[in-house]
């Protein structure tokens, strides 16, 4: 909390003003961190994964959301428990070594996570408006940082403009679903857990990549560290139990917005022919084609307020993790300037957006276990949660979790240079 901004209000304030008022207070981190599940990475992905293979890879998103409400919420608690974040726990318990490898890892994620937002949005000003894709990275890179001067009012406007734009994304997907045709054998179907070759995985591993993102496994604790004040254990166990129905709305209607991609992919572009439905333009030239234009301009919509969105979060994360891990700050302007070349650099150059931002989120898949096994290993600890620890179930079912993300990495990287 800067000092600009006010003092958060404590539990007793919250409640004082009334039944639902006071209760709504409690909600926001989780659909801020949600928004890094909808970013226009998951666009890519998804949509590549059901133009090529249908319904095959729908239970990899259920699979990845249910993860998802597990980190997040692990990551909320770890903020509410000891009232700082992953990054900054992480250097005071591992040594300088390894916290100094964590970092770096870290920034490279950010980077990986800004070329997919940006190059997002980029992409939707050029569909909606014909501005050309430098000039849309460049634009994309200002409204984000427009979004993070929210904070200096305090943390409600910067979640309440989150929200807002997650809810132009999910509107925008949910009056497409409500149109097509969707087949329900071959969706449920798509619910048995399989593979097709080694495209199919690496497209699973992106939608892993694109879902499960390491930047906001960071940022959640930070959300909560401060947001609300506890004293008790009775004021914690409250907090608690708000945060987690707090996140399995945010991660639900994630979870919503990712199956709704897929499932549109599949229904309308799968083995009919239709061509490019693996870009970003083709899928938007596509909706206008196979069902009219005002679905191609809920598309552009949804992915230019997920680009915008998602690039100020991923900002503020960027923040956190090096805040956290080495105890330095930069001025956002410079730190937006440094993480933004990058996706600029690739806009520039010609690079084929919608395959730059797939590889990215396959590199983000590589990051996770860089968050999540701390996350799991600080969260088992009681000298360091005190009544908030983990059950032994839930230690046991995050590690599980780890263990499977790095083996599936594992075995992309052998499949890919094996060429089986």
């Amino acid at each position: 909390m800067t000092a600009t901004q006010p003092a958060p209000s404590t539990i007793e304030e919250l409640r004082a003003r009334g039944r639902v008022r006071g209760r709504l207070a409690f909600f926001g981190p989780a659909i801020v961190a949600a928004i890094a599940y909808v970013d226009p990475g998951n666009f890519a992905t998804n949509f590549s994964a059901g133009a090529e293979f249908g319904y095959l890879l729908l239970w990899v998103i259920v699979a990845a959301n249910l993860l998802a409400m597990l980190i997040q919420t692990l990551s909320a608690k770890l903020g509410l428990a000891t009232g700082r974040n992953l990054p900054e726990m992480c250097r005071e318990r591992f040594p300088r070594p390894v916290t100094r490898v964590m970092w770096v890892q870290a920034e490279l994620v950010a980077i990986a996570t800004d070329l997919a937002e940006v190059i997002g949005g980029a992409i939707a000003l050029h569909l909606l408006f014909g501005i050309p894709l430098l000039t849309g990275g460049v634009i994309t890179g200002i409204v984000a940082f427009a979004l993070l001067g929210l904070q200096g009012r305090g943390y409600r406007p910067f979640e309440l403009a989150i929200a807002g734009l997650f809810g132009v994304i999910l509107l925008g997907f949910l009056s497409t679903v409500l149109r097509i045709g969707v087949d329900p054998s071959a969706a449920a179907a798509g619910l048995v857990p399989r593979f097709e070759g080694t495209d199919s995985l690496l497209l699973a591993t992106g939608i892993l990549g694109a879902t499960v993102m390491p930047h906001v496994i960071y940022l959640h604790s930070a959300l909560t560290n401060t947001r609300i004040p506890s004293t008790t254990v009775s004021e914690r166990r409250f907090l608690l139990r708000y945060q987690q129905i707090d996140v399995l709305i945010g991660m639900g209607l994630a979870g919503l917005v990712n199956a709704s991609m897929l499932v549109i992919s599949a229904a309308l572009f799968f083995g009919t022919g239709v061509p490019d439905t693996d870009t970003l333009e083709g899928v938007y030239a596509g909706l206008a084609r196979v069902l009219d234009q005002p679905a191609a301009f809920a598309f552009a919509l949804a992915l230019l307020a997920s680009g915008f969105a998602s690039s100020g979060v991923g900002t503020y994360a960027g923040q956190v993790v090096m805040q956290g891990f080495i105890r330095r700050r930069i001025p956002l302007l410079l730190r937006r300037l440094l993480t933004l070349a990058p996706a600029l650099v690739v806009l520039g150059i010609g690079v084929d957006p919608t395959q730059a931002l797939v590889l990215s989120q396959v590199v983000l898949s590589f990051g996770i276990p860089f968050a999540l096994v701390p996350l799991v290993l600080l969260t088992r600890n009681r000298e360091i949660m005190a009544e908030l620890v983990n059950r032994r179930l839930t230690t046991a079912v995050a590690g599980l979790a780890a263990a499977v993300i790095i083996l599936l990495n594992g075995f992309l990287i052998w499949r890919t240079i094996a060429g089986v």
